[in-house]
């Protein structure tokens, strides 16, 4: 298997007019989280990839199972949990700014997920382990279940991807630096955004975020920049990657996940740095141009049609 991540998946309406929910009657279900983004967006790339999770038994949790596993993500270490539901959250349209999002997934099933949970012979068959920074905000148990996941990568030598993807509602911003600082320098690629790698390390500029990042276990950097594109660095080499012309943004959302896919399926595949950042930019370009988390994420006969390579 090329990637597993850990973390939680909810079920997504989108309303289909835009403006204040309180005025919105219809809406479009579907799910989001980030990393099933990234596992989705990697298996239409042709990667083999892996989620754990825990879901309410319930319908929206067999929805969520199902809508991913649909996707040709392997879904058998997801556990149903029949005292704890399924997450739900909204998403509020506004035209030419980033949506605002309206979370219900306090006391939700992925919440209980513990280090014992964690299946150690499972997680040893991939070659990338995929973590963010929503997951150690969620509760206690599953802060405690990533380092547990990062021990076990350790142990494996398998490569840990982290992307901070802070989510201030989630948890203070003194803690989010805390906690968030001490599992990137246990990770060996870190993806942050430019507010992001600000709010870990002080900086401003790229350039001096990549440095204060590359230390502890980390080897490689990418600053994700939005529309232009992103800068990476490691200990002996860096550049700026500019990004891909979208001519309508319709909606931000995945984007940073899919450039996470697009970059990872570049290593996958033995490119070097600035090849996968390239991959990176063009896979994120895509998802900005529909509606929702996962439904612009491209296929790899989209992103390379004269290909004759076969990873399956």
């Amino acid at each position: 298997m090329d990637l597993i991540t850990i973390g939680e998946s909810m079920v997504l309406f989108t309303p289909h007019t835009s403006g204040p929910l309180r005025f919105t009657n219809t809406f479009h279900k579907t799910i989001g989280g980030a990393e099933s983004n990234v596992a989705i967006a990697l298996s239409r790339l042709g990667h083999q990839t892996g989620w754990i999770s825990h879901l309410g038994d319930d319908e929206f949790g067999l929805y969520v199972r199902n809508y991913i596993r649909g996707e040709g993500v392997d879904t058998s270490a997801v556990r149903f949990d029949k005292h704890f539901p399924t997450s739900v959250f909204f998403k509020e349209i506004n035209p030419g700014q980033d949506p605002k999002i309206y979370y219900y997934r306090k006391g939700s099933a992925a919440s209980q997920m513990t280090p014992e949970n964690v299946d150690e012979n499972y997680l040893s068959k991939a070659k990338f382990i995929h973590l963010t920074g929503i997951t150690p905000a969620i509760s206690e148990s599953c802060r405690r279940t990533i380092y547990k996941v990062i021990d076990i990568a350790k142990e494996n030598k398998q490569t840990v991807v982290f992307d901070p993807n802070i989510r201030l509602k989630l948890w203070s911003k003194e803690e989010a630096t805390v906690v968030l600082g001490d599992i990137a320098r246990r990770c060996d690629i870190v993806l942050p955004g430019l507010e992001e790698g600000t709010l870990l390390t002080g900086e401003k500029s790229t350039g001096e975020i990549a440095s204060s990042l590359l230390q502890g276990d980390t080897k490689v950097v990418v600053v994700k920049r939005g529309e232009a594109g992103a800068y990476f660095a490691t200990k002996d080499d860096s550049a700026y990657i500019t990004g891909e012309k979208v001519s309508k943004v319709m909606d931000t959302a995945g984007a940073g996940d899919g450039f996470a896919a697009g970059f990872l399926s570049g290593l996958i595949r033995g490119r070097g740095y600035r090849e996968a950042v390239e991959l990176g930019n063009q896979v994120g370009a895509h998802a900005l141009t529909v509606t929702g988390d996962v439904e612009g994420y491209p296929y790899w006969s989209q992103i390379a049609p004269d290909t004759k390579e076969i990873l399956r």
